[in-house]
């Protein structure tokens, strides 16, 4: 499904962030991205909240570099929310 598809996240993966530091961060991004690849899903959301927004530039960045990630954006329904679209197996 396309992001700009997407009205509800309820139904998808999921991975939050909250508590974490920067390199556990991309640890546990990457991780999150490809296991979510292998098991075929097409979507997965990535919960970095919206305070400071260190952890949010931290996962667009690692988002960037990721070679599974076809695109990513801000949840317009939660701004401290990334909704991505993964390749397809």
């Amino acid at each position: 499904m396309k992001l700009n598809e997407i009205i509800f996240t309820d139904s998808l993966p999921s991975l939050d962030l909250h508590g974490v530091d920067r390199d556990y961060a991309v640890i546990k991004i990457n991780e999150f991205i490809h296991d979510n690849y292998i098991m075929g899903n097409e979507n997965v959301v990535i919960v970095h909240g919206i305070s400071g927004g260190i952890i949010k530039k931290t996962t667009h960045d690692t988002l960037k570099k990721n070679k599974y990630v076809l695109d990513y954006q801000v949840y317009a329904g939660n701004v401290g929310c990334t909704i991505v679209e993964l390749l397809h197996k």
